[in-house]
Formats: C-alpha cells, sequence, structure tokens
C-alpha cells in the first residue's frame, strides 16, 4: 500500500485540485445528493477535499464524519475543514468504522476500496452503518481501463506490473457490487468518468501516477531506479513532442440500503 508521508500528501493537493480529479469528486458527489441537515460518513477522506464540500451541502444541521489511517491527511482534512464544527475526522478504516448502526444518512468513497483486505465485510460495515433508504457512492479507477502510450511498451508493462502491487484489487468496479447486493445493497447504477490526457498536465491525474508510481516501485525494489528515471524521462521527452496519451476510467457504483 501506499505511504502518504508529508512531502506525497502535498503533491496530493495539487493534483487533487486540477481538473482530472475535480471531474471525478465531482461525480461521487453529485451520484450522492447530498442534503442539508444529513449526517454523511466519507469513507477514506484522504486530505478533506471531499469532505469540506460535503459540509457545505449539509449546513449546520448536518454532521460529516471522515474517517482515513493516515495521520499525515488526517492532519490536511483537520486543517481544511476547521471552520466547520460539524466535521469530525476519525482514525478509522472502512472495517471497523466509529458509528453506530444506522447512524450515517449517506456515505461516499473515492479511491479507497481497491485497498481494502477484506471487500465483503467492508460492504456489511457500510451497511450497517447506514440508515434504511441510505445512499452510498463508490467512486474508484478500474485499474485494466488503463492505456498509457511508451515506445519501450516492455518497460511500461513492468512499471504497470510493479505497480500492481500496491494495492489489494485492481478490478473494484467489476467486483465489487457483487459484494455489495451480498451484503443487502441494491446496486442502482455505475457511471463511468473517463480522464484522457494527450498534453502532461501539471495539475493532471498522469503526472500524478507518474511520480506516485516511480516512488513506489523504486522504493519497494520492484524497478531499478535508472528504469524508473528512463520510464519518466520518456514520458517528458513524448510530451515534449505532442506525443504523450494516457487515459483511464473512473467508475462511480451507486448503491441504496432499501
Amino acid at each position: 500500500m501506499l505511504e502518504f508521508d508529508a512531502k506525497t500528501t502535498r503533491l496530493l493537493e495539487v493534483a487533487y485540485q486540477g481538473a482530472d480529479v475535480t471531474r471525478r469528486r465531482q461525480a461521487s458527489f453529485d451520484a450522492l445528493q447530498p442534503a442539508p441537515g444529513e449526517t454523511i460518513l466519507d469513507i477514506g477522506c484522504g486530505n478533506g477535499l471531499l469532505t469540506l464540500e460535503l459540509a457545505r451541502a449539509v449546513g449546520t444541521a448536518g454532521k460529516v464524519v471522515g474517517i482515513d489511517p493516515s495521520p499525515d491527511m488526517r492532519t490536511a482534512a483537520i486543517a481544511r475543514c476547521k471552520e466547520f464544527e460539524t466535521v469530525d475526522i476519525l482514525d478509522a478504516q472502512a472495517i471497523g468504522i466509529p458509528m453506530k448502526d444506522g447512524s450515517a444518512d449517506k456515505a461516499a468513497s473515492i479511491q479507497v476500496f481497491e485497498y481494502v483486505e477484506d471487500l465483503p465485510a467492508a460492504s456489511k460495515e457500510v451497511f450497517r452503518v447506514l440508515r434504511k433508504g441510505g445512499r452510498l457512492a463508490i467512486g474508484v479507477l478500474h485499474l485494466d481501463s488503463l492505456i498509457w502510450h511508451s515506445d519501450e511498451p516492455d518497460r511500461m508493462a513492468r512499471m504497470i506490473a510493479a505497480w500492481d502491487h500496491h494495492f489489494v484489487e485492481r478490478r473494484i468496479p467489476a467486483v465489487l457490487p457483487s459484494f455489495l447486493r451480498e451484503a443487502g445493497f441494491v446496486v442502482d447504477e455505475i457511471k463511468p468518468v473517463t480522464v484522457c490526457d494527450y498534453v502532461l498536465k501539471t495539475d493532471g491525474l498522469a503526472n500524478l501516477m507518474m511520480h506516485v508510481m516511480e516512488a513506489y516501485v523504486v522504493g519497494q525494489g520492484h524497478i531499478s531506479e535508472n528504469e524508473g528515471r528512463l520510464w519518466r524521462e520518456e514520458q517528458h521527452a513524448l510530451a515534449k513532442k505532442g506525443r504523450f496519451f494516457f487515459s483511464i476510467t473512473h467508475f462511480v457504483i451507486c448503491a441504496r440500503k432499501p
């Protein structure tokens, strides 16, 4: 799993407010349909961007509970949401949510469930904390949808294979709905949001992935430092020549507790 240290957290601050990630966050917000007075759970709240948006939507009569296991991420989320007394940021994960049964009106999660070791248990836990009629919006990438151009396809394949070590499941949009149904949810819709970059944008998802991928695969010893550097340098060279291409699809799984 990735370690979100202070340096990575700063990098995420830039990319998570860029257009690519904002579109993904907006899709989950729209699917959730937050309303004034509601209690909403933000699973894996990260640096608190969605948490803050939900806090604005539920107003002073509502409540937002953000949970995240990373101290650096929680620190960023607390700072971002400090003006909202209705926000609680807690040290917790999708399994073992510190909320009472049926205490949340809605729940959201973005790019978290690929790291969850026990998807059936997490599905049941979210079902437990939601009230009857409660809505759930889980946004996650399907890693099989990744298209990333390279003149060295074998090296790109090695990088992606090495990157696969950092999560538990790369096909969450395809496999999670069945676990949600087994937990008792009704899955209403799965909405795709495709990110397609033909320019290497400073605040884009591709640029973010380049940084975190290289740091992870080299740091974990899956790829040599030299090969990681050559991979990164090739992408910058392709971008300068107008030959950069990156595409991946994010899916929002919309479900409800009957």
